[in-house]
């Protein structure tokens, strides 16, 4: 018999599967009718699986090609028909505009077991970031963020302009 943390990585691995490839309809298999998910973007919270579908939809156009989605720090604790989990995602990929900027996601998922089949209830999803200045953690590094590192988008930016004009080491100014 599979027990019940089986049960919900199992599911949670078929979801992010499901994620990478932008397959809405196997993605959307996986919530309960009654959703309700928070999301990190306006209008900041999704009910029912119609908005929540919108709101994927939203998330795959904004990437070309497939999503780079890894999964980290996966806690799952179950009970008899409840179970919850949380996790750290490394979400990747191309985005439109050309930009290639991983960021890391937190994630908390709740599921409710019914006719015994889990279906995820309620989701929420959050940026970290840096409380000294507000802005967003992007990755530096695979953990970086989860271990205290990561990079502000002003930092990737000066670091993108230094490279694409050759600063990167050069003081301004320097005739190197």
């Amino acid at each position: 018999m599979i027990s019940h943390e089986a049960q919900i990585r199992a599911l949670l691995e078929s979801r992010t599967d499901a994620q990478r490839s932008k397959d809405i309809d196997r993605l959307m298999s996986f919530y309960s009718p009654d959703i309700v998910y928070y999301d990190a973007v306006a209008p900041l919270r999704f009910t029912g699986p119609d908005e929540v579908r919108r709101n994927f939809v939203r998330w795959f156009e904004g990437y070309i090609g497939p999503i780079g989605l890894e999964t980290h720090d996966l806690t799952v604790m179950t009970a008899e028909d409840t179970a919850f989990a949380h996790m750290l995602h490394l979400d990747s990929g191309m985005r439109r505009g050309g930009i290639e900027l991983p960021i890391w996601v937190r994630e908390t998922v709740c599921l409710r077991r019914t006719d015994d089949v889990w279906a995820i209830t309620h989701e929420h999803i959050s940026l970290p970031v840096n409380p000294a200045n507000f802005q967003v953690w992007f990755a530096s590094e695979k953990e970086s963020p989860a271990r205290g590192g990561g990079r502000s988008i002003f930092g990737l930016v000066t670091t993108s302009f230094l490279a694409r004009f050759r600063l990167r080491g050069k003081a301004f100014g320097s005739s190197e």
